[in-house]
């Protein structure tokens, strides 16, 4: 390791005084001009990293759903998983290290993590279309470079292909080609496959609107729709031509507003989906009859592909576990539906898709989404071999049929990460399989109606949780309000929990009705305010 050279090119990359940066679950973001130097640094750090696990790591130059002036940068681990927790913590003080430290933190580094300084290692670079990821990705590959790392810079990619493109260079091409396009013919030759027996039935071909709010998803899916185009037209808007990244259009806009993106013609029942800026969540919607909007989130995906899985797992009669992970943000009434009606195993983890994938492997086959949109499905390596197995082996017709639609859903989901192309083309293919309308996939369920609030506070810190955050264990006497406040109110519940990032606690209430729902919300951040050092103005009733 040539710590002169790092010194002099680090240099060119100078940290901004006084500016501290926390790694979390979506890696660095903050506004672009500061990131000079935060790009630099993960360079060194993947190439680390890569030494460490003998592994090709990928660095994603994206900052997701945010404004288009911001940025941001995350690691990407071997098998396309998030970065391991410890080497947050590395980001982190290598992100806020002076200059004159660099040397010294990249040695504690080494050291601590059992680096073998003389194996080679291999990054991989991608970068969403933000005006300052170009200049942001090149930053990164100056550390690479710098610490004689080997790279490979893919250029634009949606956050997932990147995913896909580490996991399949540290499979030696089992899982597919390391290109893009090895990533369009592996969805689109099992989405073609799977949805054969839907469109023989003489099926008008199916069409679907999609808002890329002005990111990368409107560029990759346009190379894409033709490998699909014989079952499935994808019409863009927010394709990035002319409006600006993320802003009044995207995932998380029509998410939060409940209201669909500007830039984009709803007719009534017309089946609409929205992407993030980097393409790693998707949320669908419509128009009814009557004009009023239906928003169809990560809960309702959770249930149709559930739902869709246990049929053909059911027929071929293997005793393959199959379970959906939720968060306490889940709608309870998705919770009862998949407990009481599909009889699915339920399990609820802490917020953070860390949290959620890592739950959803310890089934044989796991489903998680937020209802942010964001999420896959995760099929153990026993199961995969298993439903390939008897995919060749089994001899009746019906459960063959079965076990080769599971081998295509397996090929369908990237498995490394949350997908907002290949998730789509999972749900298009169950609704045409089916012959399910959006309103009827809508009406598996009804929400309970909910509402979120936030309450400012000193610190943070004193609130802490248990029981995947749905319980408050301090400050005393919190949780013993809540409950005697949810107490009040018909299929009622109620949470709250920390901020990760902000000294702000979020609150969380559903009920009955939507009057219901916003009293137990400002009753319970009240409660919040007077027990748990509430500043600032106090929650008022009606927000």
């Amino acid at each position: 390791m040539d710590l002169d050279a790092v010194t002099k090119q680090s240099a060119l990359h100078a940290k901004p005084d006084g500016l501290t940066l926390q790694y979390g679950t979506a890696g660095f973001r903050t506004k672009a001009e500061h990131l000079d130097h935060v790009m630099f640094r993960m360079g060194l750090l993947a190439v680390l990293r890569s030494k460490q696990t003998k592994s090709t790591i990928g660095v994603m130059v994206t900052a997701s759903h945010n404004p288009e002036e911001d940025n941001g940068v995350k690691l990407v681990d071997p098998l396309g998983e998030m970065l391991a927790p410890s080497w947050e913590e590395h980001a982190t003080c290598l992100a806020n290290a002076e200059e004159q430290e660099l040397p010294r933190v990249l040695l504690d580094i080494s050291e601590k993590a059992a680096v073998n300084l003389h194996q080679d290692a291999f990054v991989v670079v991608g970068r969403d279309t933000r005006p300052s990821s170009e200049k942001l990705s090149q930053s990164v590959i100056d550390g690479v470079t710098v610490l004689g790392g080997q790279f490979h810079d893919y250029g634009l990619l949606t956050t997932p292909q990147l995913h896909y493109m580490v996991y399949c260079r540290n499979t030696s091409g089992r899982y597919g080609k390391a290109t893009i396009e090895g990533y369009y013919q592996k969805l689109s030759t099992a989405f073609v496959e799977l949805t054969k027996q839907a469109f023989c039935s003489g099926d008008d071909q199916r069409t679907l609107k999609v808002d890329c709010a002005n990111g990368i998803g409107a560029l990759k899916l346009r190379e894409m729709k033709h490998y699909f185009s014989q079952g499935l037209s994808v019409q863009l808007f927010n394709d990035g031509t002319e409006g600006k990244l993320n802003h009044l259009c995207g995932a998380d806009f029509v998410k939060s507003h409940q209201k669909p993106p500007q830039g984009i013609e709803m007719k009534s029942n017309e089946r609409c989906c929205s992407f993030d800026g980097d393409a790693d969540r998707i949320i669908y919607y419509y128009h009814d009859a009557d004009g009023q909007f239906h928003l169809v989130d990560g809960d309702k995906i959770a249930a149709l592909i559930s739902g869709f899985l246990k049929e053909p797992l059911l027929e071929i009669g293997d005793s393959l576990s199959l379970g959906v992970v939720q968060t306490a943000y889940a709608n309870g009434s998705s919770t009862r539906y998949l407990e009481e009606v599909m009889k699915v195993p339920v399990c609820c983890t802490k917020t953070g898709v860390k949290h959620l994938h890592h739950k959803a492997q310890e089934f044989d086959i796991g489903v998680y989404f937020e209802a942010n949109g964001h999420g896959t499905v995760l099929f153990s390596k026993a199961a995969e071999m298993k439903i390939k197995q008897l995919a060749e082996e089994l001899e009746e017709d019906k459960k063959r049929k079965a076990a080769k639609m599971l081998e295509n859903v397996i090929d369908l989901f990237n498995q490394a990460t949350g997908d907002a192309i290949s998730d789509m083309l999972v749900i298009e293919a169950i609704l045409a399989l089916k012959g399910l309308t959006v309103q009827q996939w809508d009406a598996l369920y009804t929400d309970l109606p909910n509402r979120q609030l936030k309450v400012k506070v000193a610190d943070r810190q004193v609130i802490s949780t248990t029981d995947a955050e749905r319980q408050a264990v301090k400050p005393p006497g919190l949780q013993e309000a809540i409950n005697e406040l949810v107490k009040k109110y018909r299929l009622s519940r109620a949470f709250v929990r920390p901020s990760g990032t902000e000294d702000i606690v979020r609150v969380y209430a559903e009920a009955d009705s939507q009057e219901n729902a916003d009293s137990l919300a400002y009753e319970v951040s009240l409660a919040v305010f007077q027990l748990a050092g509430g500043i600032g103005e106090r929650p008022q009733p009606g927000f």
